[in-house]
């Protein structure tokens, strides 16, 4: 499949962008899943010309007016994101592989936490939230994955490559079949349980579950959606702050040509109103780019 703009992320920003970037005639694409917009549970009561709204029903309403204008929603996690040659990759929790001329990052830097005893005194001692970053530092250690989502899912079977030990701790699963297969044709030990307490002295040392179990471990890593926008930016070379923030200019586009970024995942405020402003520009904007690109190619 290809697309001219892929945009990651349904939230405001990037249902925005979406908007903003069909109107350009173009193909766009928007993957992800509205319900992990921070957006979606909120009741929203400052945003201009609008008294009271449920973030559920505004988002509903931005995925129509997208799709009104032509883009694509495609209610799938991203979990590769590859720079190939003067475009990009996207390979999707269904194994579905879509080529893109610019991408649009608006998925937000929220992470979801346990709120579990040991979770905050053993962050960047054990405890990481960052597979993709972190995974190195955990070669030949015994590690656990927290999760039931895709991001999970992919953090398991990269720390396989790494780790002595692999296990994948779930409640309800949230993955695909194509997800599962590739688990289970990997190391990682799946173990159904709820985390109740993260062990250790200077670092972390076990895991216990409510049901009693113990494993002892070196590493946890939590993973409970989607994959952020640290771990995206990383594969395809653009190096976000600590805090998972990425930096963009005027026209909301990253250091890197082509890839573009809105929304939470460029810093604070953290407030509806600016996303959706972000959303306008940098759908706007890598529009452009890809018209301008399609013009001069032509011209060769």
């Amino acid at each position: 499949m290809d697309s001219d703009v892929v945009i990651i992320g349904q939230g405001p920003a990037g249902l925005q962008a979406a908007i903003h970037a069909s109107r350009k005639k173009i193909n766009v694409t928007v993957l992800g899943k509205s319900e992990n917009s921070a957006l979606y549970k909120a009741e929203i009561e400052n945003y201009f010309g609008i008294k009271s709204v449920n973030g559920k029903e505004l988002l509903d309403i931005g995925q129509e007016q997208a799709k009104n204008f032509g883009a694509s929603i495609i209610d799938e996690d991203v979990i590769q994101l590859t720079k190939e040659g003067d475009g990009f990759k996207i390979i999707t929790e269904t194994d579905r592989v879509i080529r893109s001329k610019a991408i649009i990052l608006a998925m937000g830097i929220s992470r979801v936490k346990l709120n579990i005893p040991g979770e905050k005194d053993f962050l960047g001692k054990g405890v990481s939230y960052c597979a993709s970053c972190d995974a190195g530092f955990f070669r030949d250690r015994p590690v656990a994955v927290i999760g039931e989502e895709s991001e999970a899912a992919e953090s398991a079977i990269l720390l396989s490559e790494y780790a002595s030990k692999v296990y994948w701790i779930h409640r309800e699963l949230k993955v695909t079949s194509q997800m599962l297969n590739r688990v289970d044709n990997s190391k990682v030990e799946m173990i159904s349980g709820d985390p109740v307490k993260i062990t250790g002295e200077n670092s972390v040392t076990g895991l216990e579950l409510r049901d009693g179990r113990h494993l002892e471990i070196q590493g946890i890593f939590i993973a409970l959606g989607a994959k952020g926008s640290m771990e995206l930016a990383l594969e395809i070379g653009l190096l976000p702050d600590p805090s998972g923030k990425i930096n963009v200019n005027e026209d909301c586009r990253t250091e890197m040509e082509m890839v573009y970024a809105c929304g939470d995942v460029t810093g604070s405020p953290w407030q509806l109103a600016r996303a959706v402003g972000q959303g306008a520009v940098a759908g706007d904007n890598a529009s452009r780019a890809v018209r301008k690109g399609k013009i001069d190619g032509s011209r060769e």
